[in-house]
Formats: C-alpha cells, structure tokens, sequence
C-alpha cells in the first residue's frame, strides 16, 4: 500500500514495463530468450574449463567464475522482470527489494574485480612471463577470487544498509523493472545525501579503481607488444587478451554511464534502457566472445564434441 505522512510503505510497485502496452508479450519472451542463451552458453564455458585439461590454466580459472558470476548476476533480475511482465500491477515486498539490491550489487562488483584479476594475468603473462608461474600460482588465484567475493559483500551490504535505513512514507512507485539504488533513493522521504555519498563512493572505489587498474595493465601489455618485432607476433600477443578487452569495454562502459549519474533529476527511461541492457543483454556476450574468438577455447569444444558425441 501507498505510505501516508506517517505510514511506512508496505510494499514497492515496478512500473518499468507498464507503458509498455501490447509490446510487452514480445519483451516476455525476447528476455527469456536471451536469458536462456546466457544461461547456456555461460553453463559450457564452465563445463569447458573443467573437463579440457588445456584449459586449467589461471585465465580459465578467472573466466569460470566470471561465467557463473553472469548467470547469478542476471538471476537476479530476469526472473522477476518475466513475472512481472505477465502481471498486470507488479509490486515487491521491502524484503524482497532489499534481498534484490544486495545480491544485484555483490554480484556486480564482484565481476568488477574478476574482470580486473583476469587484466593483471594478461599482464603477467605478456609483460612478465618469466615470474608467470611464480605471480599466478594456484594460491594467489584463490586469494584473488576471494578478494573479488569481498569486495561484492562489503558493497551489497553498505549500499542496502545505507538505502534501506532511509524512511519510506510518501509514495511507492518505483519506476523501473528492478530495486536498483537510484530508483529506490528517489522514493525516500528523507535526504540522500549519505545515500548517494555512498554510491559515489562504491563507483570510485570498486568500479573505476578497478578500472583505472585494467588501463594500467592495459597500457604496460601495449608498450609490451609494440617492442615485439614482427606483425604477426603483435597480432599473436594481442589476440590472447582482446576478447577479455571488449568484455572489459562493455561491462565497464554501461556500468560507469548508469552509476555515475548521481541526481534524482536523470532520465528514468535512460535508467531503464541502460538497465536492460547490463542486466539481460551484456551477459549473453560473454559466451559468444570467448568461443568465437578464442581458439583454446573453441579447441576445447571440438575435443569435448568428438570425445562424447563423435566417439565410435
């Protein structure tokens, strides 16, 4: 119900898709059909980089639980929003909100720091191949991915205490397709200022830090592959990182344009767009970046295919 001047909400209603009319039922199943090609195509590269001895290497260690990262991150979102695009006035408990934002923001920045682990390994092994072995030993990968998990604790937890201990008595209607923080710190009755203090200050710390990072990783691999002396051997060094480099582009380009802008003033429908887009679309590349442009792992896939499905 509706807060009144003295009545906490009860209950949160997404309009995101409501003006959406008859285009609704083909956004029901475009979503779920992206959604299902994310969960396939993330579920291989997992069974890949476990069953093809070739692919135990830290890369693939990083790229496995970027993979199931993608699908917990788009899980999140994708089977609430289906729900709600068959209903005709979809709301959300508090709770519910609140379990949403927390793991919608773990998971999120947690691929943040994958992302950023799988650019210092490039970087180890283009820049410093000599102590490869020795920087990405299987115990540093551990303590890297468990860092990442850290870092999307630490931030799910502050930025759900720091919206949901705001009071909520006005209004109910959030406009969008999913507990987002801007969406959520628009409803509150009281200031935001600490609330978006604090989004600010996650933006900066766990998302452009480590994207500062991937840059400067970025920058050292590049004075490195300039110094190899033929074309091809450039070509060779550069093609073992460019598909984690576009992944890179496209998580951190949309995630940076939709946090960034702080003001209760920004575009909701601009809100939503970017949304859909990190939240259904972006996942579903990863996949298809890593087979088509990755030989190791399209080798790995034609040795699973023969082994299991070709074998006499």
């Amino acid at each position: 119900m509706r807060g009144g001047n003295g009545t906490a909400v009860t209950e949160f209603v997404l309009l995101g898709f409501s003006g959406y009319g008859s285009l609704r039922g083909p956004l029901f199943w475009g979503v779920l059909l992206v959604y299902l090609v994310t969960l396939l195509g993330n579920s291989l590269i997992i069974l890949l980089t476990l069953a093809d001895a070739a692919l135990h290497s830290p890369m693939y260690f990083f790229l496995r639980h970027f993979s199931g990262l993608e699908m917990l991150y788009t899980t999140t979102v994708v089977p609430r929003m289906l729900a709600d695009l068959l209903s005709s006035c979809p709301t959300i408990l508090p709770a519910s909100c609140f379990t949403q934002l927390y793991f919608f923001s773990l998971f999120g920045i947690a691929e943040c720091g994958l992302l950023t682990a799988m650019a210092y390994d490039r970087y180890a092994a283009i820049c410093r191949p000599l102590h490869y072995s020795t920087l990405m030993n299987p115990g540093a990968c551990v303590c890297l991915v468990g860092a990442c998990y850290l870092m999307g604790v630490i931030t799910g937890t502050t930025h759900s205490i720091l919206i949901f201990t705001l009071p909520f008595h006005g209004t109910n209607t959030i406009h969008h397709f999913l507990c987002d923080i801007l969406p959520v710190l628009r409803l509150a009755s009281a200031s935001t200022f600490w609330g978006e203090v604090g989004n600010l200050a996650i933006t900066i710390a766990f998302i452009l830090t480590p994207f500062s990072l991937i840059i400067v990783s970025y920058a050292c691999i590049l004075v490195t592959i300039l110094g190899v002396a033929t074309f091809q051997g450039r070509r060779r060094v550069f093609s073992t990182c460019s598909s984690h480099l576009f992944v890179v582009m496209l998580f951190f380009g949309t995630g940076t344009i939709a946090y960034m802008r702080l003001g209760a003033g920004s575009s909701q429908a601009e809100d939503q767009i970017l949304a859909l887009f990190y939240t259904v679309v972006t996942p579903m590349f990863n996949p298809f970046v890593y087979t088509l442009r990755n030989k190791e792992v399209t080798g790995a896939m034609r040795r699973l295919v023969k082994k299991y499905l070709w074998s006499p």
